[in-house]
């Protein structure tokens, strides 16, 4: 969600002491993953007020071979890309394709995550993958209809 690494890594520490902190919080009759990414949704949040973030986008690896250097040039342009695009997305928007695409979540537990309808959650995500599309596009300096 954050476009870093490291502070992706200090947010899981976060999560899970979060996690034992406040296991008395978690109901049982509730899905745990919900619980669970409630928390890390928490983490997030309370970490971008402290530190007003930037995206930063991540290196991408560079190691290339001699055969087949444009198509890595290309995909490495295309992830490049597809960074700033994600970057530029509303939050909530990135949330939604990192839950459905990314870790790859239902849309069931993603509407108990979120606390609304699957139907809700289906219109959002191709929102979302729209607006991805149009950024990426917009980025790649081709027209969008």
């Amino acid at each position: 969600m954050n476009g870093r690494r490291d502070l992706s890594e200090d947010l899981v520490q976060d999560v899970f002491f979060r996690m034992l902190k406040y296991r008395h919080t978690y109901r049982p009759e509730k899905p745990f993953a919900a619980w669970m990414y409630q928390i890390a949704r928490n983490a997030q949040t309370d970490s971008r007020h402290k530190r007003r973030l930037e995206v930063e986008l991540g290196d991408t690896d560079t190691k290339t071979t001699a055969h087949g250097v444009d198509e890595k040039l290309t995909q490495e342009q295309q992830i490049g890309l597809l960074r700033k695009a994600l970057a530029q997305l509303p939050d909530d928007k990135r949330e939604l394709l990192v839950l459905s695409r990314f870790q790859n979540l239902k849309y069931d537990e993603i509407a108990s995550l979120l606390g609304c309808e699957v139907g809700a959650v289906k219109v959002r995500v191709y929102r979302a993958v729209r607006a991805l599309s149009q950024i990426f596009n917009e980025l790649a300096g081709e027209k969008v209809a």
